[in-house]
């Protein structure tokens, strides 16, 4: 079986910044791979790579394999990212929002009402307009998309950010269900207490490069994943 994920020395430009410096990163598909590392050590890079959304200027790249450097477009509609900018639009309400990306994605529409209701996004709040929501909505919002597209690669740029405890285990069940389900899952964190223990692996990254990885907690026996040693990289 193909990798859902393969890089070899990628190199990917912002302005003339190398976002990505020669990345090195296989992920096999049904993969839960944890992403580590400083601001600006190319996590987020890595994810939008892997999305399309970022040319790769050198080296190999393969999401689901299509070639990235031939063809960027074609993997977008098979992969959901949840990032800072949520590609959402303030005048609409939380249910048109919702509806507008499954479709312009190719999407069931059979999976909207569930997926709202799924992420507590329900009653008065379905018809508000996504600009008069807090952040944590907002993310919920984004995250109702993922949920009712069924991506087969998810891309989540801190995903429990603004999220209260409630929305975080969510956040965390979502992510093993889809897992189970056979979607791969890539996961930017600065919160190795949320991410760790959903990993099947935790990756390092510095300087736009892939340093290590340790294996992660997914499927461990509780109280045996720990925020040093075998479980951390410093």
């Amino acid at each position: 079986m193909a990798p859902a994920v393969l890089l070899r020395a990628a190199v990917a430009l912002t302005g003339r910044f190398p976002a990505l410096a020669g990345a090195d990163l296989v992920v096999a598909q049904g993969q839960v791979v944890v992403l580590e590392g400083a601001n600006g050590a190319g996590k987020t890079s890595l994810l939008r790579v892997c999305a399309g959304l970022l040319p790769v200027t050198g080296g190999e790249a393969q999401v689901l394999g299509c070639d990235l450097r031939a063809d960027r477009a074609g993997v977008r509609r098979r992969v959901g990212m949840l990032g800072h900018a949520a590609g959402l639009y303030d005048e609409l309400t939380v249910a048109e929002n919702v509806r507008f990306a499954v479709r312009a994605a190719g999407g069931d529409p059979a999976g909207i009402d569930p997926a709202l209701d799924r992420l507590g996004l329900v009653g008065r709040l379905r018809k508000t307009p996504l600009g008069r929501l807090s952040a944590g909505q907002r993310r919920r919002v984004t995250l109702a998309v993922l949920v009712a597209r069924r991506p087969e690669l998810w891309l989540l740029d801190e995903p429990h950010a603004s999220l209260d405890a409630r929305a975080r285990r969510l956040v965390n069940e979502l992510v093993g269900e889809a897992a189970t389900g056979g979607a791969t899952v890539l996961l930017a964190s600065h919160e190795p207490e949320e991410a760790l223990p959903l990993a099947d692996r935790v990756v390092t990254l510095a300087g736009g490069r892939v340093l290590g990885e340790v294996p992660g907690g997914r499927g461990r026996p509780a109280g045996r994943l720990g925020l040093a040693g075998d479980a951390h990289v410093a």
